[in-house]
């Protein structure tokens, strides 16, 4: 995270757009939102109908709100669902988030969510929610400034071989194990430089990008932002670098853990409190213990507090819970370090410009709406509670210090945990986290019903 808050790229207000849109004689339109799993979902409309629904939005079938990541309608929905006949409901276009496609012939992309000039928005919007948080956060006087990092794996296949295959023997990007290679992204140079490069025209500069231990693994660290833009960054990010590697043969997955033998994709969560005016990080006391102000001791207390209330935000899927196991590169215990990556928190403060925490919880399989919104709504719970962070820095390895709470085992045990939370209400509140639960509780039985391989490798002949 560098000194000062990034500019926007472009400053262009509502009025700017349409002009600019009726000057280049632009067509086409392509908007999107995130639905409850991060999934985005959109259309690409026409300028006529763009500029008609600016003002009171337009009409989107709220199914994508009553059905999972593979279009299957819940049976347990309360938001919408064959009891409401799936209405439309009216999705906004947020102008601020506008951006050109460089991989589309440069067409005009927004974002949009289901919030509402009067603030009744629909329950069910992860943007929607984010957004509210954030006020939050600067009523109280911070500006939240979030980064998240992505691992993920690239495969030569494309949507068709992968149902071909059964998921079964793929084909990586590149073999073996080289973590931090030269080699590897040189052998890949022109997907290496369409990342770097279509992603900055694309409004998502890179801090860094490199390959992560394990066959055809990368990692990039997006530079940070104001937290809801940061949040747009990383939505927008899973799915550019998957239209970018179809341009190049490629599928890549943002699964937690694709691979029982392989490290699991984490989508870590960089985070900071400032002054409004953003000159002054709020979180580094040189004159206190390993540099941490009060307020950022209040906010890690906060999220320590709350983790175990809210997992499912960061983990939210069945596979989620396959990455978060002991020696795996990703945290199973409450637990924080100054600079230790075996703990849940880790935090980097060696100076003022730098100085954040690493929420190490969420995998890249997170909602980054989610998974932010819960970073920054319990860092808050802190502050608002004057928590104490009486818990002491973890030095060794966090895997054994298990002595202030170990982290929900599986989706079913952290949503019931949840579901029954007073804190995840207060976070959230009760609407939120009466739909959320229910789809998590969906996704579970999914999950139960089915007979997996092992199951039929162990049993089969045996049993």
């Amino acid at each position: 995270m560098g000194a000062a808050y990034p500019k926007r790229s472009t400053t262009m207000d509502q009025s700017a757009i349409i002009a600019f849109i009726e000057e280049q004689d632009l067509q086409k339109i392509r908007y999107a939102f995130a639905d409850i799993d991060g999934v985005l979902r959109g259309k690409i409309i026409h300028r006529n109908k763009f500029l008609d629904g600016l003002t009171d939005g337009y009409g989107f079938c709220d199914v994508v709100f009553g059905w999972d990541c593979t279009d299957t309608p819940y049976d347990n929905g309360v938001v919408t669902g064959w009891h409401s006949g799936y209405p439309d409901a009216p999705v906004r276009i947020d102008v601020s988030t506008f951006r050109q496609l460089p991989w589309e012939d440069q067409m005009p992309f927004f974002l949009a969510d289901f919030s509402r000039p009067d603030g009744n928005d629909l329950v069910a919007c992860p943007r929607s929610l984010l957004k509210r948080i954030a006020r939050q956060s600067e009523e109280m006087g911070y500006r939240a400034e979030f980064a998240q990092e992505f691992e993920w794996f690239n495969f030569r296949e494309t949507p068709h071989t992968l149902q071909q295959k059964g998921f079964r023997q793929l084909e990586p990007l590149t073999p073996g194990m080289f973590g931090y290679s030269i080699l590897r992204p040189s052998l890949e140079s022109d997907f290496n430089h369409d990342l770097f490069d279509l992603l900055a025209q694309f409004d998502i500069p890179l801090e860094g990008l490199h390959t992560e231990t394990g066959p055809g693994v990368y990692e990039a660290a997006i530079m940070h932002d104001e937290v809801v833009r940061a949040a747009d960054k990383a939505i927008l990010f899973k799915t550019a670098v998957k239209e970018i590697a179809y341009r190049h043969g490629l599928v890549a997955t943002f699964m937690a853990k694709w691979n029982a033998d392989l490290p699991g994709c984490s989508g870590h969560i960089h985070q900071s409190l400032w002054t409004p005016d953003g000159s002054k990080n709020l979180f580094f006391d040189p004159a206190k213990p390993d540099r941490m102000s009060d307020l950022m001791r209040q906010f890690m207390a906060g999220q320590l507090h709350c983790l175990p209330h809210i997992l499912p935000m960061f983990a939210p899927t069945i596979n989620s819970y396959k990455r978060l196991v002991e020696g795996a590169w990703a945290p199973t215990t409450v637990t924080w370090s100054v600079d230790n990556r075996t703990t849940a928190l880790r935090v980097l403060n060696h100076k003022e410009a730098y100085a954040r925490v690493e929420h190490r919880v969420a995998g890249a399989d997170s909602n980054p709406y989610l998974a932010i919104a819960a970073s920054l709504a319990s860092g808050l719970y802190g502050i608002r509670h004057g928590l104490e962070l009486d818990i002491p820095a973890t030095v060794g390895n966090g895997y054994q210090n298990k002595e202030y709470g170990t982290l929900p085992a599986n989706l079913w045990e952290a949503t019931q945990a949840m579901k029954t939370s007073s804190i995840a209400t207060e976070l959230f509140g009760e609407g939120f986290v009466d739909h959320f639960t229910r789809t998590r509780e969906w996704e579970w039985r999914q999950y139960a019903r089915q007979v997996s391989d092992w199951e039929l490798k162990r049993y089969f002949e045996i049993i």
